[in-house]
């Protein structure tokens, strides 16, 4: 049985660990993807997703040229830029495979590794040990018990950036998350007919009740919703994909598409991994259990990321990685800290928020609510904005930040400011106090900081 002193699982956030760790020149380490390498956020999430929303934002500004008396047109080549991301994707991917497999401390195994006991796993008929194990290996799609979709066909988020060939003229996604709405959003921008439908009342439901209703109006402009209704079965009719769906009055629903997208929330891969085997508990849905230090229940065995179902975002992995680095290498005890987790959505409009919504802070604080509008800042106004805003939520005794929703152009930058004072437990007043270039849309963040009323 050949020995490590380190066994990662994933090469995404997994790599945050094991890169600086390399320098020591007797280290030895296994390194285990059963996916392209890269990690999900390189290779099926956050990056090739931003390339695609980035020229829908273009066609989407080109729709709204007539509101300032600009006529333009435009023709877009979707397949174009479907093959122009892949091809990246590919590309970055094999980069990082070559210099896994040609690392001189790196063993790479590109199979699904299966525990056989603690600290010992399985990789393709051969066991291997580990002193540290690290458990980053990300999330699949969660594929919803559909009667007929294996036999007719469907595609996910990892299909859409490793092999889809040409945009659809017409898609059913199930689903009414970030992933369903940022990628319905690029294909409407293609000019694909693309209907969403949500099990739920609303798309969104992390989101505050106001920030999900404003999008979903602004979305259905160019997407169709179809919400309170439960995908039950697809089939096949004159070369299209039907999708039958029943609300809870019984109502049904059948929408035909050329595909169909399933972005129904994500699932553990621990279960193929046989975590079970070893000390390491997990939850009813199969996600790690981790402490406040990172630590799973067994000793030695390390959680970040995805695995533990925690924050699903790349930037908690990368932070939770860091905690994994000190902790397991370092001699640490640092603590893992929440409590100012931020997020966007890439859509038309964004959405940001970071820490407590309003609900919330109500039951835990005494609070205040600051809200102000785009369009009643200068800015705003010259980008003819209407409806989107700013929410900030303060704690009324210590004036801290609990949390913030932002609905509208760049928010997901206008967010890090707000996110910076709750990371460093600043009160609120630093932001109105300090300077704010005009008419810049910086503004609004520091007018909803003035307009604090009683929630």
């Amino acid at each position: 049985m050949k020995e490590y002193d380190i066994i990662a699982f994933g090469t995404g956030s997994a790599m945050n660990i094991v890169s600086p760790l390399l320098r020591d020149p007797r280290l030895k380490v296994a390194v285990i993807e059963n996916e392209k390498a890269g990690g999900i956020c390189l290779t099926r999430g956050c990056i090739p997703s931003k390339m695609l929303i980035y020229p829908a934002e273009i066609m989407h500004t080109i729709h709204r040229a007539k509101e300032f008396f600009i006529d333009a047109k435009a023709k877009v080549d979707g397949d174009a830029i479907l093959r122009y991301v892949q091809r990246n994707v590919d590309e970055e991917s094999k980069m990082i495979e070559r210099s896994l497999k040609s690392h001189p401390r790196i063993d790479y195994y590109p199979v699904t590794g299966k525990f056989v006991e603690d600290y010992t796993v399985d990789v393709g008929g051969r066991e291997i040990y580990g002193e540290t194990v690290l458990l980053c290996n990300g999330s699949k799609p969660l594929i919803p018990p559909i009667e007929n979709l294996e036999d007719v066909g469907y595609i996910t988020n990892r299909e859409f950036f490793y092999s889809l060939k040409h945009v659809p003229r017409s898609i059913a996604i199930v689903g009414g998350g970030y992933v369903a709405l940022e990628l319905g959003y690029f294909l409407a921008m293609m000019g694909t007919e693309v209907h969403v439908i949500e099990m739920l009342p609303e798309i969104l439901m992390t989101e505050e009740p106001e920030a999900r209703r404003l999008v979903q109006r602004e979305l259905s402009k160019f997407m169709h919703f179809h919400l309170g209704y439960r995908a039950k079965e697809v089939r096949k009719s004159m070369g299209k994909k039907v999708v039958v769906a029943e609300s809870r009055e019984g109502e049904v629903l059948e929408i035909k598409a050329e595909e169909i997208l399933i972005a129904a929330g994500r699932a553990s891969w621990n279960r193929e991994t046989a975590v079970e085997k070893t000390g390491v508990r997990i939850d009813e849905r199969g996600w790690v259990i981790t402490d406040e230090y990172m630590r799973t229940t067994r000793e030695g065995i390390w959680a970040c990321g995805d695995t533990n179902g925690k924050h699903m975002f790349k930037h908690v992995a990368n932070y939770e990685s860091e905690i994994v680095f000190y902790n397991a290498f370092g001699g640490r005890n640092i603590k893992v800290d929440y409590h100012a987790v931020p997020h966007a959505i890439f859509t038309e409009p964004q959405i940001a928020g970071v820490g407590m919504k309003e609900e919330e802070a109500k039951k835990k604080h005494d609070i205040l609510v600051g809200y102000y509008k785009y369009e009643d800042t200068a800015m705003g106004q010259a980008m003819k904005l209407k409806d989107y805003y700013v929410k900030i939520i303060v704690d009324r005794d210590t004036y801290r930040i609990l949390g913030a929703t932002i609905v509208g152009p760049e928010a997901s930058i206008l967010i890090q400011e707000i996110i910076n004072l709750m990371h460093t437990r600043e009160q609120a007043s630093a932001m109105y106090r300090a300077m704010h270039i005009h008419p810049a849309m910086s503004e609004v963040i520091q007018r909803a900081i003035y307009n604090l009323r009683e929630a």
